[in-house]
Formats: structure tokens, C-alpha cells, sequence
């Protein structure tokens, strides 16, 4: 099993911070490469589309609004990866009230890929996705 851990600061309280990302359904809000969300199943379910025309179906595992931080599974993807968990999760900097650090992190089984690419493919959506997160908290 692989994994990849990134993170960044934010220019931003961490409250506000899990305002913007905190619901299963906000990716659209803060993430250019997904550009529609709609949830199922009661909220627990997210079928999102890209701007290639691709869909992702993921299912909530955990949410925890109170440290915040939640858990979620790929259901279908074009990734070549199975047994896929991601948590997204957003620190208190303890030394600068104005600031937070968000964290993206992800376990999977790479398939039809070797495990050093699939781990570069996750290392980049995290890390672009949390640079646009900075753009869209500024």
C-alpha cells in the first residue's frame, strides 16, 4: 500500500478555513480541477465532474466537524488506484491565530501504474489543489 501526505499553510483561521472545505459537497468552492459536486445518499455519497468530462464517485467514510477533518473513499475513478481512503483535515497554528495548516493525505493500492507514478499523480492533485485552496482564501 502507498501513501502521500501534503501540506501547506493557510492564510487563514482554521474555522474559516473548514467553512470553505469542510462540506462533503464544497469542493467546486476552492478546487478548479472539479467542477461540479452533488451529493447522494443522504449527504455520504459525492459524484463529481472535471472539466475533462470525467466523473468521480466518492463515498464519506468520517467526518468530524469539531476537529475538523474528514474521511472519504473512491468509489469510481479514472485513477489507477483501488482500496483509495483520503482524509482532509485543517490545523490550528498555535503560534499565529491568523493562520492554519491543512492537510491532504491519502492511502491506496496503486493498479496499472507503478507505485512511484501514482504516488507523484496524488502528490500533485493534493498539492495543487491546496495551492488553490491559498489562491481562494486570499
Amino acid at each position: 500500500m502507498a501513501s502521500v501526505s501534503v501540506s501547506r499553510t493557510m492564510p487563514a483561521p482554521a474555522d474559516r478555513v473548514w467553512r470553505l472545505i469542510g462540506g462533503f459537497g464544497s469542493l467546486p468552492d476552492w478546487l478548479p480541477s472539479i467542477t461540479s459536486s452533488n451529493l447522494e445518499d443522504g449527504g455520504r455519497r459525492r459524484t463529481l465532474g472535471n472539466p475533462e468530462g470525467e466523473t468521480i464517485v466518492e463515498r464519506l467514510v468520517a467526518f468530524n466537524d469539531e476537529e475538523r477533518q474528514y474521511s472519504y473513499a473512491i468509489v469510481e475513478a479514472p485513477f489507477p488506484v483501488t482500496d483509495y481512503l483520503s482524509t482532509l483535515r485543517v490545523h490550528t497554528v498555535t503560534s499565529d491565530p491568523a493562520a492554519s495548516e491543512v492537510q491532504w493525505s491519502g492511502r491506496f493500492v496503486p493498479t496499472d501504474a507503478t507505485e512511484d507514478e501514482v504516488v507523484a499523480l496524488f502528490s500533485g492533485i493534493y498539492g495543487d489543489g491546496l495551492e488553490a485552496l491559498r489562491t481562494a482564501l486570499t
